[in-house]
């Protein structure tokens, strides 16, 4: 009767490893899918939470990216966190109001007051959902 806990051990071993090995797996798999998928002009963001356009692929295989106007940064791929896809609402108009433009053809916004938290800011000028 010495065979009952070798069988437990196996068994607790096969239950580990279909909780926790097999997902773990799974998503480093998508994760290296989603890195090697990321080309010039997809939005991403960084583990360190910085979002930026991917301007270019370097030599080295680090990414080129834009996080402001002019502002361009040095990312190592494994540091992207996600791709982030563009909202298919954001080309059109706000609650049916005309968007007045500024002489530059920019869109001039005004923020009612209870618009003004900063979440509801992220949201209108970045388009993100938080």
């Amino acid at each position: 009767m010495s065979g009952g806990p070798l069988i437990f051990i196996l068994l607790a071993f096969g239950v580990m490893w279909l909780v926790m090995i097999r997902p773990q797996r799974a998503r480093q798999q998508r994760q290296q899918q989603l890195l090697n998928s990321v080309e010039p002009g997809d939005e991403v963001l960084s583990v360190g939470g910085l979002y930026g356009i991917v301007q270019s692929i370097d030599d080295e295989g680090d990414l080129i990216v834009e996080i402001a106007d002019g502002i361009h940064v040095r990312l190592a791929r494994r540091s992207v966190a996600t791709v982030v896809k563009p909202d298919e609402d954001e080309d059109e108009e706000h609650d049916g109001a005309p968007v007045a433009e500024l002489s530059n053809g920019e869109p001039s916004v005004t923020v009612p007051d209870d618009d003004a938290s900063l979440e509801a800011t992220q949201k209108r000028l970045f388009g993100r959902r938080n």
